[in-house]
């Protein structure tokens, strides 16, 4: 069995992804070359936003915060600019940190995630779509695909009409149902209180949510508030991308996970090898080029403002860029 979460957009920590990526994207509107590394703390009427900007942009953080809220409360900032130590090694094109990154894709569905973090995922999606607010989901399938337990925790809906609405879910998306199948509604109780007002939230905090879940090893830190020349995000970008593209190409595997690993300065990564089910093949002098982290905002488009609605719902299997198959030019 298999089991995997996934948290709606005005969960406390996700609040604070998208506010983190809403101030990274209201940069790039006016300064595609911006630098950014911005975490985010919220709770409890309170928000705190801390990190690094390295922009010609005006951009005011506390109106954005406001604007992702829809509220208005109390917010501290601690900006500076992006460390001249670290800068000169992105100056030249350089890794903006080491880390080794992990792309991931699978035959499991049309979004190539695995099954249990698909369902989990279409699972809040619809959810939300009928309660727009503060939620969690949870699924457990097994290897035919049998769900064995559904999970969800949202404000302000009865655990009855939860019930009601996975069934229908679960009916819509064909899921058969194995005995002794759970399906747990508010298990602590009804709730009302939710978002900041009950929690705190923190950047980066649902990583394995923003990734594949639990099945998939997680690489490096976390996506929201970077720019592209943090290779947390790009690289993993990238690796997702190439993950497919061999899915693609190898009929025979049914899964495959990239590792890309990176020296904070260097322009090329130090390591990519695919994992093809369980065969690890060394793939370092064949793409290093496309893994450079300027080659990859340009063929992937990071300069361009897109991030806060990409934090929203998972940052693979949605149809971004980089959940399409590249050319390879040593190929073609």
């Amino acid at each position: 069995m298999k089991t995997s979460e996934f948290i709606s957009p005005l969960h406390p920590d996700k609040i604070c992804d998208r506010i983190s990526d809403a101030i990274l994207d209201e940069c790039l509107m006016q300064d595609p070359k911006a630098r950014c590394a911005i975490e985010v703390m919220g709770g409890h009427d309170q928000i705190y936003i801390t990190g690094e900007l390295t922009t010609s942009a005006a951009v005011i953080p506390e109106n954005v915060a406001h604007r992702v809220l829809n509220k208005e409360i109390p917010v501290i900032t601690n900006i500076v600019q992006q460390s001249s130590e670290i800068a000169q090694g992105v100056d030249k094109d350089g890794a903006g940190d080491q880390g080794v990154m992990v792309g991931y894709a699978c035959r499991d569905n049309e979004a190539m995630i695995p099954r249990e973090h698909y369902y989990a995922r279409e699972l809040c999606r619809y959810l939300h779509g009928l309660h727009p607010d503060d939620g969690k989901t949870q699924i457990t399938v097994d290897e035919n695909n049998h769900l064995r337990a559904a999970l969800a925790s949202w404000r302000g809906v009865p655990a009855k009409q939860l019930y009601d609405e996975i069934l229908e879910w679960v009916t819509e998306n064909h899921l058969g149902i194995a005995d002794g199948t759970e399906i747990l509604c508010n298990p602590a109780g009804d709730w009302e209180q939710g978002g900041f007002d009950a929690d705190a939230g923190l950047t980066g905090r649902k990583i394995v949510a923003d990734a594949y879940g639990t099945r998939v090893p997680v690489g490096g830190g976390a996506f929201s508030g970077k720019d592209w020349t943090k290779v947390d995000r790009s690289g993993a970008y990238k690796a997702r991308q190439l993950a497919v593209q061999l899915l693609k190409e190898n009929e025979l595997f049914d899964e495959i996970t990239v590792h890309v690993a990176y020296a904070i300065g260097k322009t090329h990564p130090v390591q990519i090898t695919a994992l093809l089910d369980d065969k690890q093949t060394d793939l370092t002098k064949e793409y290093r080029e496309q893994f450079k982290p300027s080659t990859i905002a340009e063929t992937l488009e990071l300069h361009k403002p897109q991030f806060e609605a990409i934090a929203q719902w998972g940052h693979f299997g949605n149809g971004f860029a980089w959940d399409n198959p590249f050319l390879n030019p040593s190929k073609s």
